[in-house]
């Protein structure tokens, strides 16, 4: 038999490898990470605050936020369950001032519109 063929013997296959690895499962829930930052502050505009009458609360984001984040951290920081959560990025832009005469830079964000039942709500004040 060569040195390096693909036949291997059959005294040589052991479950050495196998018994020697042990499957470890994580723990972990998808509630255990940290969602306290992911809610950087209610939005509260004239529009925001007419959606509220209908249940609809909105919320400046994280920019690496997720809908499925924005979710968990209202189920965790309010403990109400939201129905729907739509996300918005508004994009920054830069324009002239007409006042100051040169280039202005208006930040850009992400808002998340936050869908509850008729009967749940959120005390933002």
């Amino acid at each position: 038999m060569a040195l390096f063929s693909r036949n291997k013997p059959a005294e040589n296959k052991t479950d050495e490898t196998a018994a020697a690895k042990p499957v470890v499962k994580s723990t972990a829930l998808a509630t255990d990470r940290d969602l306290s930052g992911v809610i950087l502050k209610p939005r509260v505009t004239e529009k925001a605050v007419q959606m509220g009458e209908q249940n609809v609360y909105t919320f400046v984001v994280r920019k690496d936020a997720t809908k499925y984040d924005v979710r968990d951290a209202v189920k965790e920081l309010f403990k109400v369950t939201p129905v729907k959560v739509n996300i918005v990025n508004k994009a920054p832009r830069q324009f002239m001032s007409r006042s100051k005469g040169r280039k202005v830079t208006e930040s850009g964000m992400k808002k998340a519109y936050v869908y509850l039942k008729s009967g749940d709500s959120i005390s933002i004040v």
